[in-house]
């Protein structure tokens, strides 16, 4: 113990030569204090926060510290940049949102792409040349509308539909993930449902950059379209189609639901996001096959290094393949690592080292300070980091000189099987915390689905498919490409089998409430202080990643209740009751998925047991408890005797008619159509003493451009943490 305090401070100096890998901790922890306020700051505080960064490194300098004083200083000042890049990209991201309560207008527009998430989901993201109703002014860059068939529609044609159009709705439950946040960014000022068929109509021509957006779009489209109705032609039957489209060019309208679900609950949903994995795999399988073509042409061997033409193929590739993707986020941070990884190589520095991650999270956070709060950089880039701390542990032994075939291959496929089941391991570990926190499930045997289906989509359908995209791409026919072409139908079949054998074994999906925010920053700052670290204290902070496992889940609520008040849900023996389950059922759903709530086998036969329901009202029946009654409808009013039934009937009143409650609601909590427009979806948990307490979803996100209170600049701040109607502790 005498000696501890030198070892520290031996430890504290070895990291001076790692300063620079804490660079994109410290942007990434000023964007996430950003993003954490509840109060949007003043874009001069942002400009304010740049300066005062900017002052502390050029004093920094100029007073010519010793590192060991300097880099906290650096830090502090990258920290500041972050929380000032957050301030600039929202007010850089500003666009129109349409109003509230718009409704059913007719939509005009261009087919900027097809947004379907799988076979059954069908949508279209629209660049509006007009909608009814709104001016120009007020006229959104995108909207996305969900249509009720597959669309015939294509990217680049001129359509008209008549659609409800709403602004991007806020969190579905208080916490819970905020799509109108990442819409904002995306510049989506409306999402909705057709009410009709697509009709085509004829617009002027788009600006250029819309032009070019969406040619590439269609070019996308017409590649996925291709790739799919050729592997059908060949015989695919078991869904090989939709994956391999799905891997190509992003666009998973041949996958099927039940095929989406099985790679959810194996461990494999990072298949369908395209992202590292296909990205590494892609313009790795380019980058030997330049590089082996290069070694067998000895004159041109000769003349230049196939290790660097390799190299600029590799980045050509991935420049490519972004475009193809649709340049989604996870496609941009994956873009971004590998072209790094290859300019390193041709600047003679090691392509896969932590200077060289650390330089490529600084430059998507600088780009998109958002993604600090997004799941797939905090797991992509955790994982990344977590398998090159691997690889700079991994001991390195020497080649054996000169050894008989039967006794080298054995050792390589030894080796590799080891190589790939840590990869595995490491990576799954990694990102558990993240899944956990953020899907609230934990695939059981995701490592072993990982282990073998990585390893069949990186070594095979990869491959096969970036020959199949060239051929499809040069106007080749099926017969002349069936051959790469049923080798990738082979490997996605074989990665949907994984799937489906690993997803439909006994206690496949283990799910978990979330944790509060500080077990997930716990865990965070474990997993990135156990791969930066250099020495054996790294080892203190492993246990710090189980964080959002082991971590006290606070009680659960025991009802919800609908943003709009037009539906509920109920906690009961942990398990989710739904007044209405055919209504809205995502939100109910992702309310009792957040909170680690089981969905009854039969939803509506489950409602039955504990509520008597019409299309106005829902009446609890005796034993309920809590006993929520609510009166759905706002045109058709309840009776006198009808309110006073529900009041004695009720705990909690959901009433969204414009009544005033009678007196025998005195010891009832009452939420009205007021309470929901100002607080948004509510949590009701209930107090030891008896009583309710409310938990709103505009007050968790505060007054943001995204945030509705904020967009409406006459709407009233969310009611209080303790406040519905003036009763919330009163009732029950």
């Amino acid at each position: 113990m005498r000696g501890l305090p030198a070892t520290l401070a031996e430890q504290a100096v070895a990291q001076l030569a790692r300063w620079v890998l804490w660079t994109p901790v410290a942007f990434g922890a000023g964007a996430a204090i950003y993003f954490g306020l509840k109060i949007e700051p003043p874009i001069l505080v942002g400009i304010v926060t740049a300066g005062v960064a900017l002052a502390l490194i050029l004093v920094a300098r100029l007073l010519g510290w010793r590192l060991g004083f300097a880099v906290p200083t650096i830090l502090l000042a990258v920290g500041l940049f972050g929380f000032a890049d957050g301030v600039l990209s929202t007010g850089l991201s500003r666009a129109p949102v349409v109003p509230e309560g718009t409704g059913v207008v007719e939509v005009r527009g261009w087919v900027v792409d097809v947004a379907s998430s799988s076979a059954e989901r069908s949508r279209l993201l629209i660049a509006p040349y007009d909608i009814s109703g709104l001016s120009q002014a007020t006229l959104p860059k995108r909207v996305r509308v969900t249509l009720r068939e597959a669309p015939d529609a294509r990217p680049g044609d001129a359509i008209a539909v008549r659609a409800i159009i709403d602004p991007p709705p806020g969190p579905a439950s208080p916490g819970g993930y905020d799509f109108a946040r990442d819409a904002w960014f995306a510049r989506l000022g409306g999402v909705g449902f057709a009410l009709g068929e697509v009709r085509w109509t004829d617009l002027p021509a788009p600006p250029l950059g819309l032009r070019l957006e969406m040619g590439l779009n269609a070019v996308r489209w017409r590649l996925s379209e291709r790739l799919a109705t050729d592997l059908m032609r060949l015989g695919d039957s078991n869904g090989a189609a939709g994956l391999a489209a799905a891997v190509a060019t992003s666009h998973q309208s041949w996958l099927s639901e039940a095929q989406a679900d099985d790679l959810r609950n194996s461990g494999l949903a990072h298949m369908l996001a395209i992202a590292g994995l296909h990205t590494a795999a892609v313009t790795g399988f380019v980058f030997a096959f330049i590089r082996l073509s290069v070694a067998a042409w000895p004159w041109l061997a000769l003349r230049v290094s196939g290790k660097k033409l390799a190299a600029a193929g590799g980045l050509a590739a991935t420049l490519v393949y972004l475009a193809l993707s649709g340049a989604h986020p996870p496609a941009r941070r994956a873009a971004i690592t590998a072209g790094v990884a290859f300019i390193a190589i041709l600047c003679d520095r090691r392509a896969v080292s932590m200077r060289s991650l650390a330089l490529a999270a600084l430059l998507i956070l600088i780009l998109q300070p958002l993604a600090i709060v997004q799941p797939g950089y905090q797991m992509s880039f955790c994982a990344t980091a977590s398998l090159v701390a691997m690889a700079e542990l991994w001991p390195r032994h020497g080649r054996t000189i000169h050894a008989p075939w039967f006794i080298a291959w054995p050792q390589h496929v030894r080796d590799w099987a080891v190589a790939m089941a840590m990869v595995s391991l490491v990576a799954g570990l990694a990102t558990a915390p993240f899944a956990l926190q953020h899907f609230n499930r934990m695939a059981t045997y995701g490592l072993f689905a990982n282990f073998a289906a990585d390893l069949v989509a990186s070594l095979v359908l990869m491959p096969a498919l970036v020959i199949s995209g060239i051929g499809e791409a040069l106007g080749l026919s099926p017969e002349m490409l069936r051959v790469p072409l049923s080798v990738a139908g082979w490997a996605a079949n074989a990665i949907l089998a994984i799937a489906h054998l690993f997803a439909t074994l006994p206690g496949a999906v283990k799910t978990l409430p979330s944790a509060p925010e500080a077990a997930l920053l716990t865990a965070f700052l474990g997993i990135v202080f156990a791969c930066l670290w250099r020495g054996w204290l790294r080892w203190v902070a492993v246990p710090l990643a189980g964080a959002v496992l082991v971590w006290p889940r606070p009680p659960a609520p025991v009802a919800w209740i609908a943003a709009d008040g037009n539906n509920a849900a109920l906690a009961i023996d942990n398990r989710v009751v739904t007044l209405k389950p055919k209504v809205r059922a995502f939100a109910s759903g992702s309310w009792a998925t957040r909170r680690g709530l089981g969905a009854p086998f039969d939803p509506q036969a489950e409602t039955d047991l504990t509520y008597d329901c019409d299309r106005s009202s829902c009446w609890p029946k005796e034993g309920t408890s809590p006993a929520l009654g609510a009166w759905w409808s706002k045109k058709r009013l309840p009776t006198e005797a009808q309110l006073d039934a529900l009041c004695q009937a009720s705990d909690i009143l959901v009433l969204r008619a414009d009544v005033a409650p009678p007196a025998t609601c005195s010891k009832t909590l009452v939420l009205t159509s007021e309470a929901f427009a100002r607080g948004g979806a509510a949590e009701v948990y209930a107090r030891r003493g008896g009583g309710w307490r409310l938990e709103w979803s505009e007050t968790s996100r505060g007054h943001r451009p995204w945030s509705a209170g904020a967009v409406d600049e006459q709407q009233p701040d969310a009611p209080p943490r303790d406040a519905a109607s003036g009763l919330s502790d009163s009732g029950g």
